[in-house]
């Protein structure tokens, strides 16, 4: 068998001695050296393979299809002959088949049902640099498997990734490099107009490049919606213009014919979603427009949803994009932004294990019996735990024996599904219920792509089925999805059963999480069962629907946009989730009532079904509930008079003054103790005005003890005797210097500052006038008498005649009172 050369057959003399003598290789080599389809074809004559198969993986399907399709017709055979492949509802293998190209998670479920892969003896993994969790998952199980087999040969190709991480994670493989062939590409730039849509900013490119540049192009837009509508846009090109398009939803024969090359005398214009961006060649293609967009999954483990994003590819991705222009001679890339933003685009996409939904990965894992296993990048932490959370939720998981998880009898069930472990759940509860076929359907549209733009998910079921809302059985995305329904019902006997009116309870079993109820008084929004608020568009007709099920939405906001769901009556509610719904006593504060709040509910969740006041609360849950109000509205709202003020300023001056020996009763301190010192004195309250009736001089009195008061007299006197015969109060407001404030008449005949702290402090003594006004502050009462007291005597006495104002105020009587009149 002779085959035409390729840039891939120079890297072949150091590659197959390195897979034959280490059992491991990497392989890098860029786009158009023909990895995908003579390395496969190379391994087939090695000694070390004996009759054992080469299993390629492959992230896309078109690309499998299309690999398996390029080396059968190299070997002048048929598909299914020495090469087949195994792509989700679709295979193409026979009794001869030595080359299977297999994707979507099938080497997976090859590893699970077999851990030695018998019979197979390598295992390719193409387009390594996508990075994606199959990927991933796949590299991680094989390497296990490899331990226990030597003969086993592991190969990882890539156009793109940096191959020493790689080649470490596999035990220091050797790395062969090949060179490739690239064709010079011409790149401009031509941003969009100001605010122009990216569609028409495509369209227009699209145009221009037909007039200026020869041969046919290859345009890159981020999804299916984007397409359809930049091919509206191109309508009336001419008959010499073919525009195809090219995404995974698409039937096999149309991304066949957008792979094929233009008839003889026509131009080709190929509007393709990023799998066109490696493996594939399609021949004629000379300029590439690229829209710089892409459509990617995010997953967020906060709120347990997956989004879809239009996001800015990578820089790598763009490289690969380009190059689609130079696979067969010279070729222009056209890319729709500023070359000065390539500056802040990222170097690589990031794998998928970091951004995904992790529970197909959890449920896999569980399978196999662990997750110590060699990852490039370890699944995250949170991700992880969400996910295995959620298979526990399905009752997939348990970790019955220890700690090891492990899969229930259901969760094994799940997996043999080749669907996310939400619908194959799903799936397996209506088998039993009699209505599979409705889940088979529903299932296939949550996985593809809705036939129907109606939010209500009942729309796309009866579109399916052909009815008259929205439904068109000429339509080959409808087809594709029917055909992919009736796979899925007969492959695991579903049967028929059902309709779109089983659409609302499906989905609750699907996503028992995302059940939402409306919330009062508004039309379109809603509260989920896991906490989070979602909305649905103004004027769509579920608005007014008690309860939905939600299947998707958009999280990127505050709040969720409710994108597909559908009604569901509490019925079916109580029919399918009845065990999940529990019956809750709940003693809390209610802010806006002011008030503890005891009720008894039935719920879902965060949702509640039924709400009833709860008779006779327990009196510690009313305690707690009320200090939790104490907590939210703050210390200064509790009715703190004179006495408890000047109670808390004492204890805080003897803490300054002896530390620890004292209580801190500061108002962080008060509040994390309010059950020891408050709690107990609040039976019988609930409402906020209720705290008016506490008396907290007498609570925090009691709290110090009876020892601690009589200590706290001696060290902090709330007042001291004076010269004028009564009492006079220290204000301890500033730990740190207590005031004595007295009209200075009061104070004749002392000589000696007071002092407080058992003769440790001396007061600030604040001299007032008769009329009660600051005349001195002195912390030196005999150095005050020697020395200003004449200056405030020489400036009072004349304002203040009938008051004393001794030449001697040590001789002098004290006295707080005036002078009779006429004296």
């Amino acid at each position: 068998m002779t085959l035409p050369p390729l840039p891939i057959d120079a890297a072949l003399p150091d590659l197959l001695p390195a897979l034959a003598e280490r059992g491991r290789a990497v392989l890098q080599a860029p786009p158009g050296a023909g990895k995908t389809t003579r390395v496969p074809l190379a391994l087939l004559g090695q000694p070390w393979l004996g009759g054992g198969k080469v299993v390629m993986l492959e992230p896309r399907r078109i690309a499998a299809r299309a690999a398996a399709g390029h080396m059968a017709s190299l070997l002048g055979e048929t598909v299914g002959d020495t090469v087949g492949y195994r792509i989700r509802m679709d295979r193409r293998v026979g009794p001869k088949t030595r080359i299977e190209v297999v994707t979507e998670g099938i080497l997976t479920r090859m590893l699970q049902d077999d851990p030695a892969l018998e019979g197979i003896g390598a295992v390719i993994f193409d387009e390594f640099h996508e990075r994606s969790l199959n990927a991933d998952l796949g590299l991680a199980l094989a390497l296990e498997t490899a331990a226990l087999r030597e003969d086993l040969r592991l190969l990882v190709m890539s156009a793109t990734l940096d191959g020493g991480p790689v080649a470490r994670l596999m035990g220091d493989a050797p790395i062969v490099t090949s060179e490739g062939r690239a064709f010079p590409v011409e790149t401009h730039h031509r941003p969009p107009r100001a605010a122009e849509p990216i569609e028409d900013a495509v369209a227009r490119a699209v145009r221009d490049a037909l007039a200026e540049e020869s041969g046919s192009l290859l345009v890159f837009l981020p999804g299916a919606r984007e397409i359809r509508r930049v091919q509206a846009k191109l309508a009336g090109l001419g008959d010499g213009v073919i525009v195809a398009p090219l995404y995974g939803d698409l039937p096999a024969a149309a991304q066949d014919q957008a792979i094929r090359p233009a008839p003889a005398g026509t131009r080709k214009v190929v509007l393709a979603t990023n799998i066109a961006e490696t493996s594939l060649t399609i021949e004629g293609v000379r300029v590439v427009i690229d829209s710089g967009l892409a459509r990617a999954p995010r997953f967020d483990p906060r709120t347990g949803m997956s989004r879809l994003e239009t996001v800015t590819i990578a820089r790598a991705a763009a490289d690969q994009r380009r190059g689609r222009a130079g696979r067969t001679g010279p070729g222009v890339c056209w890319r729709l932004w500023a070359r000065a933003g390539e500056g802040a685009m990222a170097p690589f996409d990031p794998p998928e294990i970091l951004v995904a939904d992790l529970a197909p990965l959890a449920l896999e894992l569980a399978l196999w019996g662990g997750d110590d296993l060699a990852w490039l990048d370890p699944p995250p932490a949170a991700a992880l735990a969400q996910a295995r959370a959620l298979l526990a939720d399905l009752g997939a998981i348990d970790a019955a024996e220890g700690l090891q998880i492990r899969p229930t009898a259901h969760g094994k069930a799940m997996a043999r599904l080749p669907l996310h472990p939400r619908l194959a759940h799903m799936v397996l509860r209506a088998r039993a219920e009699g209505v599979g076929g409705a889940a088979a359907e529903l299932a296939a549209i949550l996985e593809g792509r809705r036939p129907s733009s109606e939010t209500d998910l009942r729309a796309s079921i009866e579109a399916l089925r052909g009815h008259s809302r929205g439904g068109d059985r000429g339509d080959p995305a409808v087809a594709r999805l029917r055909e992919a329904a009736r796979d899925i019902a007969r492959r695991f006997d579903l049967g028929t059963g059902g309709g779109p009116e089983d659409a609302g309870a499906l989905l609750a079993l699907a996503y028992p999480d995302r059940v939402a109820k409306r919330r009062p008084g508004g039309r379109g929004s809603f509260l989920l069962a896991n906490g989070r608020g979602a909305a649905l568009r103004e004027g769509d007709p579920l608005a007014g629907a008690d309860y939905l099920a939600v299947a998707e939405t958009d999280d990127a906001g505050r709040e969720a946009r409710i994108l597909a769901a559908a009604p569901l009556d509490e019925a079916a509610l109580e029919a399918v989730l009845g065990d999940r719904i529990a019956m809750v006593d709940s003693v809390a504060w209610d802010a806006a009532e002011q008030t503890v709040a005891a009720r008894r509910q039935r719920r879902l969740g965060a949702l509640v079904l039924a709400d009833a006041a709860l008779p006779n609360p327990n009196p510690a849950a009313v305690t707690a509930a009320l200090l939790e109000g104490v907590r939210r509205f703050g210390l200064a709202a509790l009715p703190w008079r004179d006495a408890a003020v000047a109670l808390r300023q004492r204890v805080g001056f003897a803490r300054a003054l002896e530390g620890d020996a004292w209580p801190d009763w500061s108002d962080s301190a008060l509040t994390e103790t309010l059950e020891d010192w408050l709690g107990p004195h609040l039976a019988g309250m609930r409402r906020r005005a209720d705290l008016d009736r506490l008396d907290l001089a007498q609570i925090l009195a009691a709290a110090l003890g009876w020892e601690r008061q009589r200590a706290l007299e001696a060290l902090a006197p709330p007042a001291i005797p004076i010269p004028s015969g009564r009492r006079a109060a220290i204000d301890y407001a500033d730990p740190a210097q207590p005031v004595l404030a007295v009209k200075l008449q009061e104070m004749f005949g002392q000589a000696e500052t007071p002092r407080v702290g058992n003769g440790r402090v001396p007061v600030a003594i604040h001299l007032l006038s008769p009329a009660g006004r600051p005349l001195q502050v002195t912390r030196d009462l005999a150095g005050f008498w020697a020395g200003s007291y004449a200056e405030v005597r020489r400036d009072m006495r004349g304002r203040y005649p009938r008051h004393p104002w001794p030449d001697d105020p040590l001789a002098a009587p004290a006295t707080a009172r005036a002078k009779p009149r006429g004296t």
